[in-house]
């Protein structure tokens, strides 16, 4: 998550930290002060951004044609949108997003002009955002489908309407990025940044638009992933001793009727290693 934080702040360099946030007139610099280069951690983000690259645009472009045209069709009706629709979110960050910050970072500078600037820090947090939302939907899913198995029919409908929900919240929560992020000029110096000098009155104003999507990129995901597979295992271990399946092999029964097959059981595991790597990755 520590890179995820610095995506709200746009810029790849730090050199505008001390320009005040306090009005809209373009920062000035000491008269020796020196254009920033591409400095060896650049290099080190750059390659950094080439190997996931990579690494993103082939797993999950495997992953979407997997889904839909390959051994993913055997997967539940109302799984394969949850699945295609997580791929396609990375891929919105792996096609776009990732190239256009390497090369941001190999700059150091903005050339790409001002609606450029607007559209990438857009698509930055959008692509973050439905990310995110996308996996809370895939909690919800599973929560539902393991402790209201005999409303499966309805799966599908019900995860079209999250889907939609999760991908309009994301546009929504990423469209103030349009209008606080511009592309300035330095005064006295040839440098351009794309920065959101001047869109904040005070300087906490700031710090609580970025605690707000700290807080809707991952506390929020967090908790309701939390709070789904928590509520999973607790029926789990609740049902487990109550049911025997052929063979005598352990399974799960809802109700006194409905038996939860072990493979239900890997589905669990599954969906709780997406939560592990949630974690992991998006941790501070």
């Amino acid at each position: 998550m520590s890179g995820n934080m610095s995506l709200l702040s746009g810029s790849p360099t730090s050199i505008w930290e001390n320009s005040s946030v306090l009005n809209a007139t373009p920062p000035r610099f000491p008269s020796d002060w020196e254009t920033p280069t591409f400095t060896v951690a650049a290099r080190f983000r750059v390659a950094a951004t080439l190997v996931l690259f990579v690494f993103a645009a082939i797993s999950n472009l495997s992953v979407l044609i997997s889904v839909t045209r390959g051994r993913g069709r055997h997967l539940a009706s109302h799984l394969r949108p949850l699945i295609a629709s997580l791929a396609s979110a990375d891929l919105v960050m792996t096609f776009v997003v990732m190239p256009l910050d390497a090369i941001w970072n190999i700059t150091v500078q903005w050339y790409a002009g001002d609606a450029m600037c607007k559209v990438l820090c857009f698509l930055k947090l959008f692509a973050m955002h439905s990310a995110a939302f996308i996996l809370v939907v895939v909690s919800l899913d599973r929560h539902h489908a393991i402790l209201h198995p005999l409303e499966a029919l309805d799966a599908g409908h019900r995860n079209r309407r999250m889907l939609l929900a999760a991908w309009i919240l994301s546009i929504l929560l990423a469209s103030p990025q349009l209008f606080i992020f511009r592309a300035i000029k330095a005064e006295g110096v040839d440098f351009v940044q794309c920065v959101t000098h001047g869109s904040f009155q005070q300087r906490w104003q700031e710090t609580a638009y970025n605690m707000f999507h700290f807080v809707t990129l991952y506390v929020f995901p967090l908790l309701v992933m939390s709070f789904c597979y928590t509520h999973i295992l607790v029926e789990i271990n609740r049902q487990m001793p109550r049911g025997k399946g052929k063979g005598g092999e352990p399974c799960l029964r809802h109700s006194g009727t409905d038996i939860i097959p072990k493979a239900r059981m890997k589905t669990l595991k599954m969906t709780i290693i997406i939560v592990a790597s949630f974690v992991v990755c998006w941790t501070p």
